[in-house]
Formats: C-alpha cells, structure tokens, sequence
C-alpha cells in the first residue's frame, strides 16, 4: 500500500509540470478578480478571461491581428540584424584589441545606461514619422548586449588555442575565422537572446510613434476604442511570441553546447 501511493505521487509529479501549474494559478487569481460571476463593474469585467479569451479568438478568426502580428516581427528581424551587424563585429574588435577595450569602456557603458526609450525625441526629429525611428530604437536598445556578450567571449577564449594557431602559422584572418568566431559562439547566442528580449520590450512604446500598424500600434487603437478584451488579448499575444521567440534562441544556444 505503501509502495502504490509513492507510485502515485511520483505519477501526479511527473504529469503535471510545475511551469503548467505556475500558469494554473496565476489564471485563476486573473478570474478571481475579473470575472463577471460576482463583479458588476463593466470596465474590470472585460478584462476577464472570458471576454479575453472571446477576444483572442475573434482577433485570429477574423484576421485582424494577423497583419500586426507580421508587422512587428519584421520589425524586430530588422532591428535585430543591424545590431548584429554593428554589434558583433564592434565586440570582436574590443575583445581583441586591450587599447580599443580600454579606450571604449567607458563610453559604452555610459551609453548603454541610456533608456533606449530617451532617444524617441531625437529619433523622430532625425529620421521622421515611420519605421525608421523604430528601426534606430531597436536596434540601439540590442547592440550592447551584442557587443559586451561578443568582447567577453573573445577574452574568454582559450589561450592555448590562439598559442596554437600562431605556432601554425595562421594568418590574423585565419585565427579569427578559424578559432575565435566558433569559440565565441555560445557568447553570441545569449547576446541575441538577450538582444531580442530586450528588442521585444521596446518594440511596443517604439510602434508609437506615429505608425499605422504593428502590436503597439493596436494597443493604442485598443485603448482609444475602449476596447479592453481585446487589448488584454494583444498583451498576451505579446506575451506568447515573445515567450516562443526566447524558447526558439534557448534551444539553439542548448542545441550547440550540448554538440561542443
């Protein structure tokens, strides 16, 4: 008897997760203090899970969300090239020149410590009303991870590996192509789980500005039309795609080490 019922825990443990049941939870405190069961205030009743989950259907079903949905992923493709494009190269050349680091340091972590959000002014002023602004935002908030994950990792590498590579005879191209860009690459995948994380935080404020489509955008019209359902729908879109996209990097950076 004894024997069945530790069977039994074990069973209850294995078939419910503990993430699943976190998410349990945190929905029946969301209905608790929502739902229109025993609430009769009409603006905290739409954001039930009820109404959300209505909401949420209707926005897929009818193909509203869709466009947005499309709109901001490739905005964060967008941002999240260019700062790799800048970033990596850019953290590479710190890691390996001591006089670049020192030279550097300072001013990149003086501003990296600006919110990427203080630069919407001067982004609108310089690059006008569009996807630019949003663009420079974005990419601005992405490259230091980049480049402070791309420089760690360069100086993380094994010296015995460079000592090498000289002994052979291999060109500063060849050490760098050969034996740097594949250690560093660990390094590389957190700076870009990193930078997309952060890439999908200012992606809303940055769809402000004074465009026409994207999940920010609809949050605002949302907003405007006193539509709450809908807009707690769209914060869990958010929630979910941003959630899909860190578990797609964490698997690739989990992928590679486990292959190395």
């Amino acid at each position: 008897m004894s024997s069945t019922l530790k069977l039994t825990k074990s069973t209850f443990r294995v078939r419910v997760p503990l993430p699943l049941l976190g998410l349990a939870v945190a929905t029946l405190l969301w209905w608790l203090w929502t739902t229109p069961l025993w609430h009769s205030d009409p603006t905290l009743v739409d954001f039930s899970p009820e109404r959300t989950f209505v909401a949420l259907v209707q926005l897929f079903s009818k193909g509203t969300i869709a466009p947005h949905i499309l709109t901001s992923l490739r905005r964060v493709f967008v941002g999240l090239t260019v700062a790799i494009a800048v970033g990596v190269p850019l953290g590479i050349m710190v890691g390996i020149s001591r006089p670049l680091e020192e030279t550097t340091s300072a001013l990149f972590q003086f501003i990296r410590m600006i919110s990427p959000l203080s630069w919407m002014p001067v982004a609108v002023m310089v690059l006008g009303i569009g996807d630019l602004p949003v663009y420079f935002l974005l990419s601005i908030a992405a490259v230091w991870p980049l480049v402070l994950n791309a420089s760690a990792g360069v100086l993380a590498v094994n010296q015995r590996w460079l000592l090498l590579s000289h002994s052979l005879c291999a060109t500063r191209w060849e050490t760098l192509t050969q034996v740097i860009v594949p250690a560093i690459i660990p390094h590389l995948l957190t700076g870009v789980r990193l930078a997309i994380g952060i890439i999908w935080l200012v992606l809303v404020p940055a769809e402000m500005l004074g465009v026409s489509a994207g999940l920010g955008y609809y949050i605002l019209d949302t907003r405007d039309r006193l539509s709450y359902s809908e807009l707690v729908a769209v914060i869990l879109i958010i929630g979910l795609i941003g959630y899909g996209l860190d578990s797609v990097l964490r698997f690739a950076y989990q992928q590679w080490t486990h292959r190395n």
